[in-house]
């Protein structure tokens, strides 16, 4: 590959990806539609029976007949193979609905040779799925419940009870739901209380008696909109709960159609969340400071609107404290480790000419991640010390982008104030090194929290996993044996036509390869690192070239591991590795 294509490549997707921002100075970003979310949002509705949603029923139904799968069951996406969850939760909102009998009989027929025919063995797979996690679990059982497809006494409980008690008790309580599911723990929760109350008088009267303020705790963490942490599938559970409790007319309940009528996309479909705009601006930004530069009118734009939505004060969901950032500017976001780490080194790039005035602002913030940091060494994405369950707990790859943002100051502040912050931070970043040593796997990679490969053994992804964890070390550790053993296998999950999958013999995809790209840039000395990062970059560029590099693969993963595609991740990716790759070229290597 020569530079001219190389060059000719950065300029189309450093282009297109310029064309994305919007007039306010933010990428929106735009997520797949969700069979998951149109189904629990038709459920909602129709456990709520209001007039004004009849079209919208019939609209999601129908584009849930038209997305269903050959084989009668629905993935999260409509690029994803089907799975078990979001079938059931498919074939409950059409029954509820009244849908297609068609669809109805193939999603059955799906069902039956997965799960057999009862309902008490359907019930005990979609536990199977889950485990000791009730997040979701018990929420798909009691949609599936709602339309006659489950036996109320077969569900487990959840003890709603416990929202009621003082916030800082619900870590030491050691919850079976993580932190960012507490609404569906009260309102699911309280109906099962309802529909099959405890045979424990003493724990039956205790629940009567915190009911109401148990509720009322979860209408303290609604925002106004009604959209809990902007999730169409929280929200519905939410609604569809309280709607069969206290009818359509209860606040919470009135809230949340609100949230889900607005969320309705024209095809009938409803995506996982509304957007992830704080999170893929920080990303678009990244790309263009390695691919020549923010232009000084995308930066002045940009600038204010992130500024902005530093938190000023705690948050009503997790009690975080002022200081962070969420993935989104809407008000459904909470605040959260890996956002406020992109927002961190985003507002670094762009306020070099405003050291003085965006030091107190960093401050906050890394102050902010600091106080989140697990005892353990590694970081979690909301709450520090929940711990138990998968999505609350420590991750290599939110702790390696902690440990980036960390070091952000050294690219805008005075060499004796980076110090002073260096010496500051020395006994909060202490233990990430054995944390990220004791994550390790055998093989050399790291497993991310937030993102997976639908066709990798056990769903996991760690080439971008690996990725991730490789370009924070590359400014801490480049040296070490740690480094050396993830250098190694990232070279070795590369395929043959110089494309990353997630993981070796995957499939690649632009977003894999992306980030692959990016982390072998941080050993430009290092010839095995180079040539693989240059075969990388030829793929790249040939995708640009075909067209093709603007496909979304549905490698995230969102809250409960709902998969998901985001149409800003190849754009921003691409750009920021071809970027690097060129740099490292016209650099003399």
């Amino acid at each position: 590959m020569n530079l001219e294509r190389l060059e000719a490549a950065l300029g189309v997707a450093r282009r297109t990806l310029l064309a994305e921002m919007q007039p306010a100075g933010y990428w929106e970003g735009h997520l797949s539609p969700s069979a998951l979310s149109t189904a629990t949002a038709i459920s909602a509705m129709s456990v709520a029976a209001q007039l004004q949603d009849a079209e919208l029923i019939g609209r999601g139904c129908g584009w849930l007949a038209d997305t269903q799968n050959d084989d009668g069951g629905w993935g999260d996406t409509p690029d994803s193979p089907s799975n078990l969850s979001t079938t059931m939760l498919c074939l409950a909102a059409l029954t509820l609905a009244g849908g297609s009998d068609q669809a109805l009989a193939r999603a059955d027929a799906y069902v039956t040779e997965r799960a057999r025919k009862s309902q008490a063995e359907r019930v005990a797979a979609i536990k199977a799925i889950y485990g000791a996690d009730r997040t979701f679990a018990v929420p798909i059982l009691t949609n599936c419940a709602l339309a006659g497809l489950a036996p109320w006494e077969d569900i487990p409980e959840l003890p709603f009870e416990l929202a009621a008690m003082p916030h800082g008790l619900h870590r030491a309580l050691r919850l079976q739901v993580v932190s960012y599911a507490l609404p569906a723990l009260v309102a699911v929760g309280t109906l099962l209380h309802v529909k099959n109350p405890s045979r424990n008088p003493l724990r039956r009267a205790l629940r009567n008696r915190l009911q109401a303020r148990a509720e009322a705790a979860m209408a303290s963490m609604q925002p106004s909109n009604g959209g809990f942490l902007e999730a169409t599938p929280l929200t519905s559970f939410v609604a569809m709960s309280m709607a069969e409790v206290a009818g359509a007319e209860h606040p919470v309940v009135a809230r949340c159609l609100q949230f889900i009528r607005a969320s309705a996309r024209e095809d009938g479909s409803w995506p996982i969340d509304t957007n992830l705009s704080v999170w893929v601006t920080t990303n678009a930004v990244a790309a263009l400071d390695a691919s020549g530069g923010v232009p000084n009118e995308v930066a002045e734009r940009v600038r204010p609107w992130l500024l902005a939505l530093q938190l000023q004060h705690e948050h009503p969901f997790t009690h975080a404290a002022p200081g962070g950032w969420a993935w989104t500017h809407l008000e459904g976001g909470v605040p959260d480790a890996d956002d406020t780490s992109g927002a961190l080194r985003a507002l670094a790039t762009l306020m070099a000419e405003d050291s003085d005035g965006f030091l107190p602002v960093y401050m906050r913030g890394l102050k902010w991640l600091g106080h989140l940091q697990n005892s353990d060494g590694g970081w979690p994405t909301f709450c520090r010390g929940w711990g138990k369950l998968p999505f609350d707990q420590s991750c290599p790859d939110i702790t390696a982008h902690a440990l980036m943002a960390m070091r952000a100051h050294h690219g805008f502040a005075e060499p004796h104030i980076s110090r002073l912050i260096d010496v500051n931070m020395a006994r909060r970043v202490r233990g990430w090194w054995l944390y990220l040593n004791r994550t390790q796997r055998a093989d050399g990679s790291w497993v991310p929290l937030w993102f997976g490969n639908q066709y990798a053994p056990e769903h996991e992804n760690p080439v971008l996993g690996t990725a991730r964890v490789l370009q924070a070390l590359s400014e801490r550790e480049p040296d070490s044996e740690m480094v050396q053993r993830g250098l190694a296998y990232l070279i070795g999950a590369q395929r043959a036509d110089g494309g990353w999958g997630g993981a070796a013999d995957v499939a690649p995809s632009v977003e894999e390869t992306a980030r692959a790209v990016v982390a072998l840039g941080g050993w430009p000395d290092d010839d095995r690192a180079h040539e693989a990062m240059m075969r990388g970059a030829r793929y790249l560029v040939e995708r640009v070239e075909d067209g093709s590099w603007t496909q979304p693969a549905p490698i995230g993963l969102y809250f409960a591991s709902l998969w998901y595609s985001e149409r800003m991740y190849p754009m921003a990716w691409t750009v920021e590795a071809l970027g690097i790759a060129l740099a490292q070229n016209l650099g003399g290597h």
